[in-house]
């Protein structure tokens, strides 16, 4: 949270929030002025989220169902949008990224803590990762090593407008052990 500049009274999407680790200390984090949005996509998990959200009295937060391929936030809406070690389970990322972008208010940023692996692999190579959201009208504004997490922390901008989703070209990474050593999606 501190990497990703998380303060009080922001407003922070957690994709892909599971049993509410990052949930409850982002809540604590942004305080009663504040406001964070836990999104998964699987309806029990969900419902356990908000029932833990709801037994922990915790008044800024607000649980949602998204889909698979789109997160189903609110247009202009978020200074961060978190995703912790989720990033390479998205099957179609460039339908979600897009469906994602307006979500961000327009200085916000999209956060992806990931594992330095192939995708196969449970992780995102930060080449294709790059390149996937740049495929989307995002620029990478930071990337730093994170040892503790295994992997790094990436921070993506939007920039320009919104492509058509006709206009988007995947990306063409080299499977690992290639050359490049990028990785790529199955």
């Amino acid at each position: 949270m501190d990497k990703a500049a998380i303060r009080p009274g922001m407003t922070v999407a957690d994709i892909g929030a599971g049993e509410g680790y990052y949930t409850i200390r982002l809540a604590a984090r942004v305080g009663e002025r504040g406001r964070v949005l836990a999104e998964d996509i699987f309806e029990p998990i969900r419902d356990a989220l908000a029932e833990r959200v709801s037994r922990e009295r915790l008044e800024n937060v607000s649980v949602r169902l998204g889909l698979a391929n789109d997160p189903r936030l609110p247009d202009k809406s978020f200074d961060r949008v978190m995703m912790v070690h989720m990033y390479h389970e998205i099957a179609q990322p460039y339908e979600f990224l897009w469906h994602l972008r307006p979500s961000l208010k327009p200085d916000g940023l999209v956060v992806v803590v990931d594992a330095d692996r192939t995708t196969r692999n449970h992780g995102t190579p930060p080449a294709l990762l790059t390149c996937e959201f740049a495929a989307v009208g995002f620029q990478r504004v930071s990337l730093e090593p994170m040892a503790s997490a295994g992997g790094y922390l990436a921070a993506f901008r939007a920039v320009g407008p919104r492509p058509e989703p006709a206009d988007i070209r995947p990306c063409r990474m080299a499977p690992a052990g290639a050359a490049t050593g990028q990785g790529h999606r199955p």
